[in-house]
């Protein structure tokens, strides 16, 4: 119960709201299924039902098959109740004619609220042509027909801030107080991510790179602030402050501006490698930097096409350590050519650099993608997970799939242990031992024992 709210949702809310439409916004993290949408088609009679992905969550990247069935019955009731149907999202962008065949009227491609708004222009007054209209998909006549792309917006200040005010954020605070004992709420200071990570999609956003100033966003920091309370900001973009002297400045803002706030933000080890890059973050309350370390194996690396080195890695966790910040590492197993060795390694990496968190997956072919291209012949009818948790390998390697939901277990139990040993050497060098080093001690045994019987399963199931 770590909810954020659907940001692209609401920045498209807002937009037609700003240009003058009754908008209502059903969010459904808190639903129990689509049939949710029922009682809200019934209460509001809307003329169009729009299917809008918050594209500021990467897990809507993986376009998994739950959410896909649940548009399709949301768009199934939508019809029943005549209204038009206007989807965006990743996964449609990818399999448009699937959300076609499924009650869709138009499939929005790319970034979404220009067209949006052009394309419910168009509905609304009944005398445009959508096929005038770039960005999107339709069928007439049975032929689907896609028109010319629509580019991104460059300018971000000139979007109305999201609609907040649509959402119910008691509950999102319940959830977080009840599961942290704070209120996390997300922001979207950039669009799109410039590097070329072999495996990564950007349906929506694509390879470039816009921001917002940093006034715009502290502008809506203030509002979270005044009217919702919030103690801490996850900065959802795939790059924090990649844009030169935007964190310098927005750092200057924030303490002019007297707020205090804790956060989190995604970014890459070449951008953190001197003080300049991180004493900003950390001046301005940066609690934790996510970063895309991947593999321990600078082959791995390589072949991702990352951009980054093993010891980039390291200097950058040192950095952030040095100046108070917490680097937690997004790691992958699984990729193309990863042997045994390079698994050993990615675990060295985690013993040597001890990430305050981690998270882990493993590969998974994106359309649109070169990793995509170099497996879509192994790639059966099954091309997508159910959901986030379910981690199969969806192609062949040089493990079965078996193996890599064995290995998400071991490494996890492998970095428990790890960290509480971490944390209690801490304790003792610095002579300070607290409640919470107490609570690590009596964890520790438990710990070693998980990760060794992980360990010992994993090694005798696959006599490694």
């Amino acid at each position: 119960m770590q909810p954020y709210a659907p940001l692209g949702t609401m920045y498209a809310a807002a937009w037609l709201r700003h240009h003058g439409y009754e908008v209502r916004l059903h969010d459904v993290m808190f639903a129990e299924g689509p049939d949710s949408l029922k009682p809200v088609l019934a209460d509001f009679r809307p003329d169009i039902l729009v299917i809008y992905d918050d594209g500021f969550n990467y897990l809507t990247k993986m376009c998994l098959t739950n959410m896909r069935e649940a548009a399709f019955r949301m768009s199934e009731m939508a019809k029943g109740s005549g209204c038009k149907v206007i989807v965006s999202s990743s996964d449609s962008t990818d399999h448009f004619d699937k959300y076609l065949d499924h009650n869709a009227d138009y499939v929005i491609i790319g970034e979404a609220e220009q067209t949006l708004l052009d394309l419910v222009n168009s509905i609304q007054s009944r005398a445009g042509d959508p096929i005038s209209i770039t960005g999107i998909v339709t069928r007439i006549d049975g032929k689907t027909i896609r028109t010319a792309s629509r580019a991104v917006m460059t300018d971000l200040d000139t979007l109305p801030l999201p609609a907040w005010d649509l959402v119910d954020i008691e509950q999102y605070r319940a959830g977080w107080l009840r599961s942290t004992g704070y209120f996390s709420m997300n922001i979207g200071t950039t669009r799109g991510c410039p590097f070329k990570c072999n495996w990564c999609a950007k349906p929506i956003y694509g390879n470039r790179y816009n921001a917002r100033s940093p006034e715009n966003v502290v502008q809506e920091l203030k509002l979270l602030k005044e009217n919702y309370g919030v103690d801490h900001i996850w900065f959802c973009d795939d790059i924090f402050g990649l844009k030169p002297g935007w964190v310098k400045k927005f750092s200057e803002l924030v303490h002019s501006e007297n707020l205090r706030f804790r956060f989190k933000i995604q970014s890459r080890a070449d951008l953190l490698l001197k003080d300049e890059q991180i004493e900003p973050l950390a001046n301005a309350g940066c609690e934790v930097v996510w970063m895309g370390a991947e593999s321990g194996s600078q082959k791995i690396l390589d072949a991702m096409d990352k951009g980054t080195t093993i010891e980039q890695i390291s200097q950058a966790t040192a950095g952030l350590k040095k100046h108070g910040i917490k680097p937690a590492f997004f790691l992958q197993f699984g990729y193309l050519g990863e042997t045994a060795d390079d698994i050993r390694k990615t675990l060295t990496m985690i013993k040597t650099l001890v990430p305050a968190e981690i998270g882990v997956s493993v590969s998974y072919p994106l359309p649109g993608t070169k990793f995509y291209e170099k497996v879509r012949e192994q790639l059966g009818d099954k091309t997508n997970w159910t959901d986030s948790d379910e981690l199969a390998l969806m192609f062949e390697n040089t493990y079965p799939r078996e193996f890599y939901k064995r290995l998400h277990r071991y490494v996890h139990s492998f970095y428990r242990k790890i960290r509480a040993v971490d944390q209690l050497k801490k304790g003792f060098s610095h002579r300070s031992f607290s409640r919470q080093h107490l609570l690590t001690l009596m964890k520790l045994p438990f710990y070693t024992v998980s990760a060794a019987q992980h360990k010992l399963k994993f090694r005798l199931k696959f006599k490694l």
